[in-house]
């Protein structure tokens, strides 16, 4: 069985971070900043102006490329760690139900209405119970390092943030917002999946 292909950010990512290496830059520092920059775009993207929300769909799109540093400079520094690895799982549940809280409010006083709020509930519910879901099958699988999502051709499913920038600027976030509270309330069904199917191999495992 060939090996999975490494997504391209992630490619991208393990050539971007080699001045880091040298820089002597920790990896829970870059972690800090993506999540920092993350909250940046998501309270933008809770104004009901169209710059602002324009600049949040940016930072926001940003800091999920830069999410991919912490890990690939935390391999190629030897400062891999349990609690880098849990920073950077609570950094994107923390960063994604942020990224639907703030839409949401954003999104209150247009065609959505309160739909919007209930919307960005179940996406933020979803993202944070995700994270803990994922931490769960990797402590049954016994692995150190992040379960992953679902990919076909170097790209993974949580690939599909990148186009938060194009669709802003295009005047499409409200239905981008509906989908990506629908998918990841889905994505959260398929995680819980994993979870119980882990959890029966576990227990029949010799």
């Amino acid at each position: 069985m060939s090996a999975p292909r490494t997504p391209w950010d992630q490619r991208l990512a393990r050539v971007l971070v080699r001045p880091l290496v040298r820089a002597r830059v920790h990896p829970n520092l870059v972690t800090a900043l993506t999540a920092l920059l993350a909250l940046a775009g998501a309270a933008l993207l809770a104004s009901t102006q169209p710059q602002a929300v324009n600049w949040g769909a940016g930072l926001f799109v940003l800091s999920r490329f830069l999410d991919h540093f912490d890990g690939e400079l935390a391999r190629q520094s030897g400062r891999s760690s349990r609690l880098g690895y849990v920073l950077d799982y609570l950094a994107g549940g923390v960063s994604y139900a942020a990224l639907f809280i703030g839409i949401a409010i954003g999104m209150y006083h247009g065609p959505l209405g309160a739909w919007a709020i209930g919307l960005g509930a179940l996406g933020s519910a979803s993202a944070v119970l995700a994270v803990w879901l994922n931490m769960a099958i990797d402590r049954l699988r016994d692995a150190g390092t992040a379960v992953g999502y679902p990919a076909l051709a170097g790209f993974e499913l949580e690939d599909g943030i990148y186009l938060l920038a194009p669709v802003t600027w295009l005047g499409w976030l409200a239905p981008f917002f509906v989908a990506a509270c629908v998918g990841a309330g889905v994505y959260l069904l398929y995680t819980a999946g994993v979870l119980l199917r882990t959890r029966s191999a576990h227990r029949l495992a010799p």
